[in-house]
């Protein structure tokens, strides 16, 4: 029976040792999936950095730029509140990433570890609360900040936006909890730790990787969110990249495309270094979170 299946095993991956097989069935589709994901980006870099005479030009190439200029970026940068934006943009994201992770920690660990009664359907509750889109939740939390008397102020969106960080998170490092043994904690209950000690000597440590994945999807939702902050914030000096790009870049009818895809270019650029310095561990701790 062995022989029969590593027989079968080596003749499935004898079927990519050809040449030609490899370009049809790997190369072709992973090339054709890099260019319809990257494409946009690249779109976006030869926009920020053609001169206005090359964007209206249409005798010229459109995928290439004879001229390239970083007019785009300076108007951007001295001609705009756009550092500001920035500002806004990173305060909000990363207040309210650590109070979204605080409070998923202990939401997590108290649901996975404490075997409490109806704790199963309080993390399935919880779950189904992240379903539930942001375009119905902006009503009734539009009134809530009217009467807080928080409207166009960064703390509209530091108190909101862990309304849909917070249940995912706290879904995502349950899973991760789950996959450390109860023996150690057992053990630490034994020496006469409490609870406390043990989620924050022993538990945390080994969630590493789970706390780095459920931050960087944080992160990258509070960074890119738009309705909220389009909702709650008008001032300029209030708003985030994500809303005053296309809101402040675009008067009437006319759009400054170069300083608009600059702005876009520029505010991707946080996101996709976190990603490439810690896509290892966002890997790893996606994969304890769906462990069973």
């Amino acid at each position: 029976m062995k022989k029969h299946e590593n027989d079968t095993d080596t003749q499935g991956m004898g079927f990519l040792q050809t040449l030609p097989r490899r370009v049809v069935t790997v190369y072709i589709p992973l090339g054709i999936f890099v260019f319809v994901l990257l494409f946009p980006f690249y779109w976006m870099a030869i926009t920020s950095f053609k001169p206005d005479a090359e964007l209206i030009d249409r005798e010229r190439n459109p995928f290439l730029i004879v001229s390239p200029t970083l007019a785009h970026f300076k108007k951007l940068i001295f001609d705009t509140a756009y550092p500001n934006w920035l500002w806004n943009t990173v305060l909000v994201s990363v207040v309210s990433t650590f109070a979204s992770l605080a409070a998923s920690v202990l939401a997590a660990y108290a649901i996975e570890r404490l075997r409490f009664r109806g704790s199963r359907q309080v993390g399935l509750s919880i779950f189904l609360a992240y379903l539930v889109p942001p375009s119905i939740l902006f009503i009734p939390l539009a009134a809530i900040v009217f009467q807080l008397g928080l409207f166009d102020t960064r703390w509209a969106l530091i108190l909101t936006y862990p309304t849909f960080l917070i249940p995912f998170s706290t879904w995502l490092l349950m899973g991760y909890f789950r996959s450390i043994p109860y023996e150690l904690e057992e053990c630490a209950l034994i020496d006469g730790a409490t609870r406390f000690e043990i989620l924050w000597k022993i538990i945390l440590p080994l969630s590493v990787p789970g706390l780095i994945s459920a931050g960087i999807f944080a992160f990258t939702l509070s960074w890119n969110e738009f309705i909220y902050a389009l909702t709650f914030v008008s001032s300029s000096e209030v708003k985030t990249v994500s809303v005053a790009v296309v809101t402040e870049l675009v008067e009437g009818d006319v759009y400054h495309w170069g300083p608009l895809m600059a702005g876009a270019l520029l505010g991707s650029l946080p996101v996709a270094i976190i990603y490439s310095f810690f896509v290892e561990y966002y890997v790893s701790g996606m994969t304890g979170a769906v462990k069973e």
